[in-house]
Parts: C-alpha cells; structure tokens; sequence
C-alpha cells in the first residue's frame, strides 16, 4: 500500500528542471500559431524528464479543453514508480496558449506537488471562480460579498485607498459585469487574455503591483496557484464555475455544489508541497527563454511549503544536453 513520506526540500531543484525542459522545448513554437504542437513537445519534455525525478506521482488533473494545449491524463503515472515520494502532481505545460500562439508575453509551464492525497480533485469541472491575496488578507474576506465590499475591505487590510488597489481579472466576455463592478468601486483593473497562475501568484505576494485576483478560469491552473499561495501564506478562496454546457451536465450529474466556495487548505491539505514555473515568454513575473548557440537562458521560480521559500532562479541550459536527453528519448 503506497504510503504518504515527506519530500526533502530540495526535491524543487529536480522539479525545477521539469518546466524548463518544457519551457526550452515550447520555445520553437512561439508565434507560430499552433498550440496543439507546441503542448505536445513540452508534454512529451515533462513526462521525459520526470522518468528522472526521485517521485512516483500520479495525475490529479488532465484532460484539457478544447482549443487548449495538450495535457496529461487524470491517474497517469509520472516519475519513477515505487519512489519512495508518494505524491500528487498537476502540471500544465503552457499555460497561456493563446500567448504562446500569438508570440505574446506571459506564457508559463508549470507544475504542482503535493503529497498522495492532499490535492483537490476537480472531477469533471473545467473552470473555477477564484479570489486571491496576499496573506493579510486570509480569513479577512468573504466570497460570497458583492465585488465592492470585498475590495473596500481589501483596502483597509492593506492600508491603501480603494482607488489604489490594481485587481488582475482575465480578459473574457464572461466578466464584463464583474469589471464593471471593480471599476465602479473605484479600484483599477489590469485585464489579461491569459494567465492565470502569474496573475495569482502576484496577488498572492505583496508589493507585487497586483493586489488581488477575482473572476473564472482554468480549474488546473487554481489548484496549481493554491499549491503555490498554501506555501507562502496567501488568501486563494474558489468555487467550481461551469462554463460549457456539457461541463455543466457533468458537474450537476457528479452531485457537485457549485455555490460552495473551498478554502485554500480544502483545495491542498497538507503544507508540504512544490511549485515551479518557467517563463517561455517574458511576462509579469519572468523572463521568457532565450537561445543563443550554444544554451537557453531560462527563468524560474521555486516554491517549497516546508521551508515557505520563494525561489527564482536563472539557469543556462546547455543545448547539446538537451539534445542528448531527446535522442535518448526516441531511441
């Protein structure tokens, strides 16, 4: 029977390599307008890389929507099995299609890991309703208030005029309403296409320029930025948000309440996890990859909850080396 042990803290310096190898791997597909490739190739570098990582994970969330890039299957089997790490991962290996396919900035690969268990399984539901902060903000504010109240009192937590306040919410026709309500209480609203995890990680960590995330995205990407906001401290409160009509149907037949917002230790209950993401284009919170002819330069940060670290590192990857681990894996 697999059984749950600690991870060493270090484990995030062989995680680390995962998003790179998926970052350098995606960079060839940068505004070429195919997501579908280019997910392919940093799926393909994850899935190659984690073979060597001393982890024997299985897939939380998979199985990605329709015009996104590909994902792995929910209860694959990543890493080493019977390493004595029993863990749960989720990973997505471009987060911001759309900034990949376009050449834009913000485009990540990313992974979470938590211990057997201890992360939240979505089911069938796609898309989630988030709001994040940074931790002065745990436990301070209800989801369920009306938008205004809730950043009035983000306000006086912070110490700030409402009017100073910049809240991240996805550029979607769904929260038309919602940015009239953030406009309407004064604050102001950075609008993005994508990026979700940048955007929650930045609400998360303060002095960051973003002081709060609120509206609908990705469910992967939630439960990845609760692995990371868990670690250093921060508010992440969600609530699965359906937004297709199958998804709908699915979640409604699974018995799943969708009025119920989750508190970010329901979402990942235990402390003892990883989060890593590289920056495959320059966006809010890391360089993109850059090739010269002889190494990528990449840009990562590392997040361990033991240690409640906030790491970013910039590594140049050797191109032969990654050379050689691809002909290795076609062999």
């Amino acid at each position: 029977m697999d059984t749950i042990r600690s991870a060493s803290p270090e484990l995030v310096f062989a995680l680390r390599r995962v998003t790179e190898g998926a970052a350098c791997a995606a960079f060839n597909w940068i505004g070429r307008g195919d997501a579908d490739d280019g997910g392919r190739a940093a799926l393909d570098a994850m899935r190659s890389t984690l073979a060597n990582v001393d982890i024997d994970a299985v897939v939380v969330i998979g199985e990605a929507t329709k015009g996104e890039a590909p994902q792995p299957q929910r209860g694959e089997r990543l890493g080493k099995p019977g390493a004595t790490f029993k863990a749960d991962i989720a990973v997505d290996p471009v987060e911001g299609t759309s900034y990949l396919v376009r050449g834009l900035t913000n485009a990540l690969a990313v992974l979470a890991v938590a211990p057997r268990g201890a992360m939240m399984n979505p089911a069938p539901a796609f898309y989630m309703e988030k709001f994040v902060a940074s931790p002065a903000a745990r436990g301070k504010i209800d989801p369920t208030w009306p938008t205004g109240k809730k950043l009035t009192t983000l306000a006086e937590i912070l110490g700030k005029d409402v009017s100073e306040l910049t809240v991240f919410v996805l550029e979607k026709p769904r929260h038309r309403e919602l940015v009239s309500n953030i406009l309407a209480a004064g604050a102001r609203v950075a609008l993005y296409p994508a990026g979700d995890v940048a955007g929650a990680l930045m609400a998360a960590i303060p002095g960051s320029g973003i002081d709060a995330l609120m509206g609908t995205g990705g469910t992967p990407e939630g439960v990845m930025s609760a692995c990371a906001i868990r670690a250093i401290g921060g508010e992440f409160l969600a609530r699965l948000d359906p937004q297709l009509q199958t998804e709908a149907k699915a979640v409604k037949d699974a018995g799943i309440d969708t009025a119920k917002w989750y508190d970010r230790d329901e979402i990942i209950t235990s402390g003892d996890v990883f989060f890593c993401a590289t920056g495959i284009t320059t966006g809010l919170m890391l360089e993109g990859v850059e090739r010269s002819k002889i190494h990528y330069k990449v840009q990562t940060m590392m997040i361990t909850g033991a240690t409640g670290e906030r790491q970013i590192m910039t590594s140049y990857i050797p191109i032969e080396r990654l050379a050689s681990v691809a002909s290795r894996d076609v062999a």
